[in-house]
């Protein structure tokens, strides 16, 4: 009965109103923390997952086996891989494309490729004015691994503890 009354009397009171607007009052007269981007950069976690990068060894070799394991996890069916015999008994990627319009970045390519090759960087400025701009090939892929592959192989040290 006395819960009854308490309801009633906080309703009629408006105690959640109080609260809210308590809370916006707090946060309204704080100080702000504005960013001046492209300017100021915010700290970034080595975990972060951007714009996609294929590796290679450092013999310069391309470390994609073609096995298809990151075409068949990518739940966005964004990955299409095209593949051939080589003289030596390996097969290596004629073909690797990434749609990054349907892209979600979820990491799951990167966790399921067990040579390390396909990895997403922490490039996460980019852009495309048309939806081509957008379509990565292997080429590209590669290009952006070889000019970020110090930053890729300090990130994956440091993440290499909790794997």
């Amino acid at each position: 009965m006395i819960s009854k009354i308490r309801e009633l009397f906080a309703s009629f009171m408006l105690l959640e109103l109080v609260k809210g607007m308590a809370l916006t009052g707090r946060y309204f007269f704080a100080r702000k923390m504005t960013v001046q981007f492209p300017e100021e950069r915010t700290p970034m976690s080595p975990r972060f997952r951007g714009l996609h990068a294929l590796r290679r060894y450092p013999n310069g070799e391309e470390r994609c086996i073609a096995c298809k394991l990151c075409e068949a996890v990518c739940p966005a069916l964004a990955i299409t891989i095209e593949s051939e015999q080589r003289e030596d008994n390996t097969r290596r990627t004629t073909r690797y494309d990434i749609d990054l319009t349907k892209c979600i970045f979820c990491g799951f390519c990167e966790e399921s490729c067990p040579v390390d090759s396909i990895v997403e960087t922490r490039i996460f400025d980019y852009h495309g004015e048309k939806r081509g701009d957008l379509l990565y090939t292997k080429p590209m892929l590669l290009a952006v691994g070889d000019k970020y592959e110090e930053q890729i192989a300090a990130d994956r040290a440091t993440d290499a503890q909790y794997r």
